[in-house]
């Protein structure tokens, strides 16, 4: 009899043990889905609103699963409403559509925080609930410390890709004034050209440029300095030689 008293005891303390376990799991997910889904409120756009929404999501989701082991039913509704609330921000067309299930989302989910504190701590212990709802404080700023550094990583690619599209932008600026400015002394001295050959009466055919269709957009400024270099030279190569003929 008193071996399987013992046994009880021991069945009795393992569950009391696992759900603790699942609570206190599920209390940081919580703290963790409060935290975000105040940061997709505060948001100021619809892109930062959905992407914490949807982190806010993610922590609800786990949470539910726990918060049944846990035996917290309430706080497992409020989990389960949040989530609801959340899944419906990513579709949402505007800013304030998402927002206003962000809201409720946030308003439920701090009320479950607190929910489940009443269904871990007894009420008759003041220094425990006390102790409790100042741990609570703490986690929830350093998942606001965490969050603040997600942020300033995101912010840091943000102007890394930024500043990678201005300098592309103002290559793209410098070919385009190289390119008009090569073209532009091309046509100034086929005119030229072709202006000397006339004086000259050699019965001399046109000089032209033959592939003023090429692209050199997308080559390298040494690459296109040296192309139009090159057919700098070919025209007045082609000059001089029609020139000579001239004498003839």
């Amino acid at each position: 009899m008193e071996k399987h008293y013992i046994f009880l005891l021991f069945l009795l303390s393992s569950h009391v043990f696992f759900a603790q376990t699942a609570c206190d799991d599920a209390n940081s997910d919580l703290i963790y889905a409060y935290s975000h889904v105040k940061s997709s409120y505060n948001s100021n756009n619809i892109s930062h609103l959905k992407y914490y929404a949807n982190r806010s999501l993610e922590a609800f989701e786990r949470s539910k699963k726990k918060l049944k082991a846990c035996g917290c039913e309430t706080a497992f509704d409020m989990a389960f409403e949040s989530a609801q609330l959340l899944s419906k921000v990513e579709t949402a067309e505007t800013y304030e559509d998402g927002r206003f299930f962000v809201k409720r989302a946030r308003d439920i989910a701090q009320e479950s925080v607190t929910e489940l504190d009443k269904c871990t701590v007894p009420t008759k212990d003041i220094q425990v609930s006390n102790d409790t709802n100042q741990l609570s404080s703490l986690q929830i700023e350093q998942e606001k410390l965490r969050q603040q550094q997600e942020d300033l990583k995101r912010r840091a690619e943000e102007i890394k890709i930024k500043m990678a599209e201005q300098d592309e932008m103002a290559l793209k600026l410098k070919k385009e004034e190289i390119i008009s400015s090569y073209k532009t002394a091309i046509s100034s001295n086929i005119e030229s050209y072709n202006n000397a050959l006339k004086v000259c009466n050699c019965g001399h055919e046109l000089i032209k440029l033959e592939d003023k269709a090429t692209d050199v957009s997308q080559k390298s400024v040494e690459e296109i300095k040296s192309y139009y270099l090159n057919s700098l030279k070919g025209l007045t190569s082609n000059y001089l030689a029609q020139l000579n003929s001239c004498d003839k």
